[in-house]
């Protein structure tokens, strides 16, 4: 730590702070005005594209190979491989390099990745820097080799301490959740509300049997309670082992594993350097205790695209591997009565069992990764707990939702290729809504996707503020549970096409989304059944029949 404030320091010292800044100021206005020229060449799928294509190219030739990580057949590894790039590298940081090339009037491409990706790019009209992106993927490749030889000793240094000074362990009968928050563990304040994932977990009736524990990765949370069951923190999924036999085993096979990946990098097979972290944790599961695994490990479809190696190793010692979606606003709009291809990653998923809220949400699973795929229709799947709704609220509410528009710095580096979730909609979503729901003599009960402070753009944040200040209209906490909030209300009027919706409809209140801009369609599947209302005259008449 004393590094990095030593090395800012020398940064002000040197004038470099300003000109740092400067680069990243112009890099911005490259991208942004690489966007505009998009945009105004109705071109704006052109950057999405390179990110379809990326997601079904091979980052490298499966013939010639054979068994590597994990056990997993060449296919099934160069998959891993590639859902691993695709996450850490086909992303936001992608998108704007693009961007910023285009709007230097179709500049080399700069950017870090294998040579079968590169060569996409060039078949999509980006010329690229061959060296300089060579050079700078050789140094990705180096700087994860780097931080798999930091996971191997993390993990020992980890393993010797348990072993040296042992505690307790309760988590022999134990389901494991990645990647939550606060707000989605059960509650502390005494409250009955009980729309966190953990509580829907054990209350559902497909949940391992005879768990005594649910363990999570929010650290900072405190051991709760939930059905009974103890609901703790963990450090890692990845438990201590309980012998040095089993540490022994675990040095042994990561020095042969980081001797194999020089003895690889010879023959031109730099995945094995660059997975050497995440071969690691999967060397580490294959030598546990059976008895010390998850029965079931859950995954979320924020982080969709990249399946852990380490988590064949438990499958195949019994557990189970679940993906679950908290919600369904995956699909692309479709327009001109065609639908578009699915958004880059989701064809590249691999998961073993998926569970989803309906039947159009397992076709949407089935036409990203095929037939074969193991999906359970469980309904609407809580997710977030947080706030509590407040007491007051009117008899004749109707809940409104909606997703907030970003700033255009941030929005525009995404390179989504429908322009719908911008202040043009949510502005007009938003007034229109109040306007047929005050017109009716009812209340709008407004509450926003979630906090992202000085993200949001500033148009939308001044809509909201005059919206605060009228009484036909009341604004909640973002951090309230929707499904919460729409059984203190009769109605549900969401944006296209948010899960709220159907979480309405679940709960048997009338649910429509409304587009005021035209842009959707009425028969379109992302909208999962749901009425779609076009314009304030249709909403007005939807609101008008709903309050008789």
């Amino acid at each position: 730590m004393r590094f990095f404030l030593g090395f800012g320091s020398s940064i002000k010292f040197l004038g470099l702070e300003g000109l740092l800044r400067k680069r990243a100021r112009t890099r911005l206005r490259n991208v942004m005005r690489g966007y505009r020229f998009l945009k105004r060449a109705g071109q704006l799928r052109r950057v999405a594209a390179v990110k379809e294509a990326l997601t079904v190219t091979p980052v490298f030739s499966v013939e010639g190979n054979s068994e590597i990580f994990s056990g997993l057949d060449v296919e099934a590894a160069e998959i891993a491989v590639r859902q691993f790039l695709l996450v850490r590298l086909v992303g936001t940081g992608l998108g704007a390099a693009l961007l910023s090339s285009i709007g230097q009037h179709n500049a080399l491409v700069v950017y870090p990745l294998p040579s079968a990706w590169r060569k996409i790019l060039g078949e999509h009209g980006f010329e690229v820097a061959e060296r300089s992106s060579a050079f700078l993927w050789a140094g990705v490749v180096a700087l994860y080799f780097a931080n798999g030889i930091f996971v191997v000793l993390k993990l020992a240094v980890s393993d010797a301490r348990y072993l040296a000074q042992p505690v307790n362990r309760s988590l022999k009968n134990h389901a494991y959740f990645d990647t939550l928050g606060p707000g989605n563990l059960p509650s502390t304040d005494g409250t009955d509300e009980k729309n966190d994932i953990v509580t829907w977990y054990l209350r559902w009736s497909g949940r391992a049997s005879c768990l005594d524990t649910v363990s999570h990765d929010v650290v900072a949370a405190g051991t709760r309670e939930s059905e009974g069951l103890a609901v703790v923190p963990v450090d890692s999924p990845l438990l201590p082992f309980v012998s040095h036999r089993l540490l022994g085993r675990f040095l042994a096979a990561s020095a042969i594993s980081i001797a194999k990946a020089f003895f690889r990098l010879v023959a031109g097979q730099w995945w094995y350097l660059l997975m050497l972290g995440e071969t690691a944790k999967a060397a580490h599961v294959r030598i546990q205790e059976p008895a010390l695994l998850a029965r079931d490990y859950l995954f979320h479809n924020s982080n969709c695209i990249y399946r852990p190696l380490w988590t064949y190793e438990a499958e195949r010692k019994g557990a189970r591997i679940i993906f679950y979606f908290y919600s369904t606003n995956c699909e692309k709009f479709k327009s001109a009565s065609v639908y578009p291809s699915l958004a880059y990653g989701w064809q590249a998923m691999t998961w073993p069992r998926y569970i989803v809220w309906d039947e159009y949400q397992a076709d949407f699973v089935r036409r990203a990764v095929g037939d074969a795929a193991h999906i359970d229709i469980v309904g609407p799947i809580p997710f977030y707990t947080g706030a509590t709704v407040p007491q007051d609220i009117p008899e004749h509410a109707i809940a409104v939702f909606d997703v907030q528009p970003m700033r255009d710095a941030v929005y525009q580096p995404l390179t989504i290729d429908t322009e719908y979730y911008v202040p043009k909609n949510a502005n007009k979503f938003l007034r229109d809504v109040h306007a047929a729901i005050a017109n009716a003599g009812g209340v709008m009960v407004f509450k926003r996707k979630r906090h992202i402070g000085s993200l949001v753009h500033p148009s939308y944040e001044t809509t909201i503020k005059k919206l605060q200040d009228v009484s036909s209209c009341l604004i909640v906490d973002p951090d309230i549970s929707a499904s919460s909030l729409i059984e203190k209300c009769y109605a549900v009027i969401s944006t296209p096409y948010t899960s709220t919706a159907l979480i309405g409809r679940a709960q048997g209140k009338p649910s429509v989304y409304y587009d005021p801009n035209g842009q959707c369609e009425h028969n379109d599947r992302a909208a999962h059944g749901i009425p779609v209302l076009f314009g304030i005259n249709e909403l007005q008449a939807w609101v008008n029949e709903i309050s008789v």
